[in-house]
């Protein structure tokens, strides 16, 4: 039987630190340490920053983007090329691909991919909303930027399909992206590179 050696409140912190992606057990502790040595410095402007984003964080109603402002600033800003949308799986990638500088025109999330042993199916993602965000008038190209899977290449073949109804041409990465990749953990030349070589399906 293992005894406690922490109150409730610093038992929880670590509990919620483990739930983060990259951070186990181990390193969520060595973190919760970390953040109460330094409360004034860091654990106090980290709550605040917190109960903030809980706040005021919300997702755009045109792209799916998460900003503090809906439409999100992307979709606002008016030096993005609105003929060109480029579609991604998760904000992740598309915050990848800004971090890179490879992309000038509008994104598209789609919220994952399909999967039929996950039972993700097409009305699951935003797909319809692609569709008919395409199917509205200026958009020439639309550059499918998914992550290099089964899935990912399935999900590219089924909006590829549907894009062809409305006559709009449809692109993907060149193979700059590893089979198996994610965009998220990719560098920002292999990004780019990608992004310029990409060709028609």
């Amino acid at each position: 039987m293992s005894r406690r050696s922490t109150g409730p409140e610093i038992d929880r912190l670590i509990q919620l630190l483990a739930k983060l992606p990259g951070l186990g057990p181990r390193s969520a502790r060595r973190a919760a340490l970390y953040l109460i040595k330094n409360r004034e410095r860091l654990l106090l402007p980290l709550a605040a920053a917190m109960a903030e984003a809980r706040d005021k964080v919300t997702v755009c109603s045109c792209c799916g983007n998460v900003d503090t402002v809906d439409p999100c600033t992307l979709c606002a800003d008016p030096r993005r090329d609105r003929a060109m949308l480029c579609v991604v799986e998760e904000v992740g990638d598309l915050w990848a691909l800004e971090r890179a500088g490879a992309w000038n025109g509008l994104y598209h999330v789609l919220g994952g991919t399909l999967s039929a042993i996950e039972g993700v199916r097409p009305e699951d993602l935003a797909i319809g909303p692609l569709i008919a965000r395409a199917g509205e008038g200026g958009v020439k190209e639309v550059v499918l930027a998914l992550n290099a899977t089964v899935e990912g290449q399935t999900t590219a073949h089924y909006i590829t399909e549907q894009l062809k109804s409305l006559g709009i041409a449809a692109s993907r990465l060149a193979h700059g992206v590893p089979v198996g990749g994610e965009l998220d953990y990719l560098d920002e030349g292999t990004l780019t590179q990608a992004m310029r070589a990409r060709r028609p399906l």
